[in-house]
């Protein structure tokens, strides 16, 4: 797709990136720098908008295409049920004139050579128009979650605050950056920004974050090319914290891809000794890239975490272990909605062993009184309290030491995705006991 990338507009892109996404199970954060590098800046924007909101709302466009659509349109006819949703979700959601919303979705048709489906898409979305207040008063008679049926019940099972857990699910992700305290106060630095950050006090909320009032571009943030800030959710920023390295201690940061947590172990300890550890190459570039910004050196390494005799020493062992677990990302859908789509049930149990093994081989690398931080970006609890209950015990070694977030004094923490908050993040503290 992306070598003609350029010759196609956005709405025949963004029909094509939803047929991946919901066909052929790619992910958004895989598919769009592809297309990116082919694109210019306003295109790409476009792209963004339309795909991250079409797999945020699809529920709801798919009510609404199966009241307009006599037949459902599948097998190769697919591309065309997609060209759909990117049609109605602009009419809906975008401030596009809905004359040039339809023109623009009627004439990709053509670039996308579905040429006899031109008569069909245009007479879908007039009629929309058209009918457009009986269609709504149908398809939203009812509060629709916009999950699959599978996470609502769990989530019903696990939590008596489940709506608004899946309320917060469908809003559109803050954006947090993480203050460099080796060059500038929290403070210093939301004075800088004009205007445009909140410095929010809270428990919940680390002395290192910074709240934006509307996403920004990275190169409008003070000195960023210099390592002054860094992108990062305000949750996630708990656990270089929680980990409390000294200059001196050998770490191992587990899962490090993108190199968020990795860079930020390294702000409040630079002479710690890092390991920068993931299973996808691919991935370790931008912790690489990450290190390089902010002028820091780690050990990159790509390996199995779960098999850490492949590419460690014998003897090889850790005074901090930081595993950022493989999860359902089940915390983090407002930031990557394709997740309601890609996960499946059945991936949940495969996750949880996976964790488990995980957690088993790495326990074997800390030293005796090292401390290991368990975190997922789940809000399942077969992936955090319950797997740590499992994990202490068969562990003997194994101790949970209570973490202090801003105060607030806990064993375990559950966050929860939430408006002027964070995702949905977990943290259990584990400390090797010495016989």
């Amino acid at each position: 797709m992306q070598n003609n990338a350029t010759k196609l507009s956005s709405r025949a892109l963004a029909a094509q990136i939803i047929l991946q996404v919901l066909d052929q199970g790619k992910s958004l954060s895989t598919v769009l720098p592809e297309v990116h590098s082919h694109i210019n800046i306003k295109d790409q924007s476009l792209i963004q908008e339309m795909t991250f909101g079409i797999c945020r709302v699809l529920p709801r466009l798919e009510s609404i295409v199966k009241l307009l659509v006599e037949k459902p349109l599948k097998g190769k006819t697919r591309l065309v049920h997609c060209l759909l949703l990117v049609g109605l979700y602009q009419l809906l959601y975008m401030r596009v004139p809905s004359h040039a919303a339809v023109d623009e979705v009627v004439n990709a048709t053509k670039v996308l050579k579905l040429d006899s489906f031109r008569g069909l898409v245009n007479g879908v979305l007039r009629r929309f128009l058209r009918e457009q207040a009986d269609i709504l008063a149908k398809v939203d008679k009812h509060w629709q979650t916009l999950h699959p049926e599978w996470l609502v019940n769990k989530l019903k099972k696990s939590y008596p605050h489940w709506r608004e857990i899946i309320d917060a699910n469908n809003q559109r992700p803050p954006m947090w950056i993480r203050v460099n305290s080796q060059f500038s106060s929290v403070e210093s630095y939301a004075v800088a920004l004009d205007g445009v950050a909140e410095y929010l006090h809270s428990s919940q909320i680390p002395p290192c974050a910074l709240y934006l009032n509307q996403p920004q571009a990275v190169s409008s943030l003070p000195n960023f090319a210099k390592g002054w800030a860094t992108v990062q959710d305000a949750h996630a920023q708990w656990a270089a914290l929680l980990l409390d390295v000294s200059n001196g201690d050998k770490v191992l940061d587990a899962c490090a891809a993108p190199g968020g947590k990795t860079t930020h172990i390294l702000e409040l300890a630079p002479k710690a000794n890092v390991i920068a550890l993931d299973i996808e190459q691919a991935r370790l570039k931008r912790v690489a890239e990450n290190l390089s910004r902010l002028g820091q050196d780690a050990k990159i390494i790509c390996g199995d975490a779960s098999q850490p005799n492949q590419w460690l020493e014998d003897d090889e062992m850790f005074d901090r272990i930081l595993l950022d677990a493989p999860c359902s990302a089940t915390g983090v859908i407002r930031r990557h909605p394709d997740i309601k789509w890609l996960r499946k049930e059945s991936d949940i149990d495969e996750l949880v062993q996976l964790q488990a093994k995980i957690l088993t081989a790495l326990w074997q690398r800390l030293k005796p009184n090292g401390v290991l931080l368990y975190a997922t970006c789940s809000i399942l609890p077969e992936e955090n309290s319950l797997q740590i209950k499992r994990f202490l015990e068969k562990t003997q070694d194994a101790m949970l030491v209570e973490m202090d977030f801003g105060g607030e004094k806990v064993f375990e923490k559950q966050f929860f995705p939430s408006e002027k908050g964070g995702d949905g993040f977990f943290y259990a503290k584990l400390v090797k006991k010495v016989d």
